[in-house]
């Protein structure tokens, strides 16, 4: 999976960078976090099939503050991009830090006066940039923004389950807050197999067990998501649970009883679609989660990125139907940025026809009633015309 690069440290908080991982870092300890934090991703990266300690790393780099080591280190482990060993504490970077060339995470939120995000109005955190290339707009979560909060879920170890609509923004979300994420797509024929790996035939004759997401994940302190938990049988979902309590290990029977031991950083985080067929949240796999997340539109997000406001409203009292039970089907974020898109290339009346006609058969209607009532313009589905 290509990894997005955090932003680049500036000129002004890096006036000295260094020209090799291994060389002394002079004036690392200067204050200046930048320079310090690339300085250990560097060097990291320069030993990246090795465990290292924070005095190696503290001496390596000539750091005169094995503290501020200590936080650098910290900071890239809760960004995904070191794997973080305790008793005692070590650190070893991962593919996701290796990606990041020593560039630093995206910043904590901060107020507009400046200070931390502990109290008083926070501005809005930049966008951050997902693997596709699409950049996710974090909202609030909490007394802080959701990306920022599902990476302290992560370091404190309390799993969330996301749930809510197709096309909320729940997998969006998880991606943008993650860049070492691992992804396991649930459908009804999802199997063990699928999680811990199986025999793949090689060329010349004969097979090699190759592992799956899960057990990669354990072992390099990944993020697993687990996109529509809720349509995987119950009894594969299963094998995930050994690795969320205490015990954080899995056996792989297939491969002669291999057990799997999660190192630090590994996290698994699910998503949930409550209104799609054939989905079932049980008793044992919502125990599981700490924080249930619910996942809806922004609204004022998506007039922000060019929905015209007839049409959100139309959204939105489409939505309100669904709750209510009268629609089976309504708009979200996903079908209103694919709006946006149409209305560019084909123009406003086909963007209008294409929105009702993505509509499940039996909200069909619903939807072009709403939309014709919001707009002022008769609607249909979007067809071909005559010659």
């Amino acid at each position: 999976m290509t990894t997005p690069h955090p932003p680049t440290v500036s000129p002004q908080n890096d006036p000295a960078p260094a020209t090799s991982a291994g060389t002394p870092a002079t004036g690392a300890g200067s204050g200046r976090s930048g320079y310090l934090y690339r300085t250990v991703a560097l060097h990291l990266a320069d030993h990246a099939d090795q465990i290292l300690k924070v005095g190696e790393i503290t001496r390596a780099i000539g750091a005169p503050s094995s503290g501020a080591v200590f936080e650098a280190l910290k900071k890239m482990a809760a960004a995904g991009h070191a794997t973080h060993h305790r008793n005692p504490h070590r650190f070893q970077i991962t593919q996701a830090g290796i990606d990041a060339a020593g560039t630093l995470p995206p910043a904590a939120p901060r107020t507009r006066s400046g200070g931390s995000s502990g109290g008083g109005r926070q501005s809005r955190p930049a966008p951050v940039p997902r693997p596709n290339g699409t950049l996710y707009h974090p909202r609030r979560l909490g007394k802080g923004w959701d990306v920022e909060e599902l990476r302290r879920l992560r370091t404190q170890q309390v799993p969330a389950l996301l749930y809510g609509p197709p096309g909320t923004g729940k997998t969006a979300m998880v991606e943008a807050a993650f860049p070492d994420l691992l992804t396991v797509a649930g459908t009804g024929d999802t199997v063990v197999d699928d999680f811990l790996g199986s025999y793949n035939p090689v060329p010349g004759g004969g097979y090699e067990f190759v592992h799956g997401p899960l057990v990669i994940a354990m072992r390099q302190g990944r993020v697993l998501l687990v996109d529509d938990a809720t349509l995987i049988p119950p009894r594969v979902l299963a094998v995930l649970y050994p690795a969320m309590d205490g015990r954080g290990t899995v056996t792989i029977p297939a491969h002669g009883n291999e057990t799997v031991q999660a190192v630090d950083g590994f996290y698994i985080v699910a998503g949930h679609n409550p209104g799609v067929h054939g989905a079932v949240l049980t008793e044992a796999l919502a125990s599981r989660f700490t924080v249930h997340l619910h996942v809806t539109t922004d609204w004022d997000l998506a007039r922000q990125l060019g929905v015209p406001k007839p049409v959100v409203a139309a959204a939105i009292d489409l939505n309100a139907d669904l709750a209510a039970g009268k629609t089976v089907w309504a708009p979200q974020l996903r079908e209103l940025l694919g709006f946006v898109k149409v209305r560019d290339q084909l123009g406003m009346s086909a963007a209008l026809a294409n929105l009702a006609g993505i509509a499940p058969e039996d909200a069909r209607d619903d939807v072009t009633a709403a939309l014709s009532r919001h707009t002022g313009t008769p609607i249909t589905a979007l067809a071909l015309g005559k010659r």
